[in-house]
């Protein structure tokens, strides 16, 4: 398991009872998990008035109550700023658990001592494009088909150029697309990429409502995405918290369609934060191939 740290504004205090009390910054927050089925005491304070819970309704969705929290606030990890906030999803607009991956992603680049070129789709807010670009010698392509989820990375690229200037404005393109038809027009042009981030969702919507099924798209588009590799790629990186899909399964599927290309063979690992009150939860798994 690839366990997160280096965190100071993001704390996992206590799992039980379906749910999980976290500290963002200086709020706590009450989410549902659904890793979480056991039924432990609730031993601290802060379940019982936190700045904000998370309730699902009987009819789908569900609310944050009370909602009196601002709109946004910013965390940090290391010289990383980030904005984060309630979301009509239970989600804040960032995922702790995957700073294990910004690490790798950033050193991985910085450590290659040459310009790379990276592709990161489905991008969300940004924070592996921005970990990307804060290497120093990159060049992030960050697509995501929601528009609100790029210009909110937007802001957190700003975010962090205005705490540490570690990257230029330009250093990330930022585009509004299906990431399955940009990636085909991305071939037809001929464009290549050293090293590709990939953080697919179980089902989703493109801007034209064209529907995505990971289970139905996701081989397809790795192929897809072994023909906008360049000659001498870096790595690719694959990340999900589809349930079902197997960290062995996706190791394989990354040296089906990559292999030829590593010097490696792919590894994969659940990824985990640690819990205050003690253990590891898990938070989804990635795969890695690189050279």
């Amino acid at each position: 398991m690839w366990i997160a740290g280096g965190w100071s504004d993001y704390e996992l205090l206590e799992c039980s009872g379906g749910e999980r009390l976290e500290r963002w910054g200086g709020y706590t927050l009450v989410r549902p998990d659904p890793q979480v089925i056991w039924d432990t005491p609730r031993r601290h304070g802060g379940w019982r008035k936190p700045d904000a819970r998370y309730e699902r309704s009987a009819s789908g969705g569900g609310r944050w109550l009370p909602n009196s929290l601002p709109d946004r606030w910013t965390v940090g990890h290391g010289d990383l700023r980030f904005h984060v906030g309630l979301t009509g999803f239970k989600h804040t607009g960032l995922f702790p658990e995957q700073s294990p991956n910004w690490r790798f992603i950033r050193d991985a680049i910085k450590d290659s001592a040459r310009a790379v070129n990276v592709l990161n789709l489905f991008a969300y807010t940004g924070a592996a494009s921005i970990a990307a670009a804060a290497s120093g010698n990159a060049k992030v392509t960050h697509v995501d088909a929601a528009k609100g989820m790029v210009r909110w990375a937007r802001d957190n690229a700003a975010l962090t150029r205005g705490n540490a200037a570690l990257f230029a404005d330009d250093a990330i393109r930022w585009i509004v697309d299906d990431c399955e038809g940009f990636v085909a027009r991305e071939r037809r042009r001929g464009k290549r990429y050293d090293a590709l981030i990939l953080d697919p969702p179980s089902f989703g919507r493109g801007p034209d409502g064209k529907t995505w099924r990971l289970e139905d798209g996701l081989y397809r588009l790795l192929t897809l995405c072994a023909c906008v590799l360049s000659e001498k790629p870096l790595f690719v990186l694959l990340n999900t918290y589809t349930t079902g899909l197997s960290a062995g399964v996706m190791a394989h599927m990354l040296e089906c369609v990559f292999g030829p290309a590593f010097a490696n063979k792919a590894e994969a690992r659940e990824l985990g934060i640690p819990i205050t009150a003690g253990g590891v939860l898990s938070g989804g798994a990635s795969a890695r191939i690189y050279n």
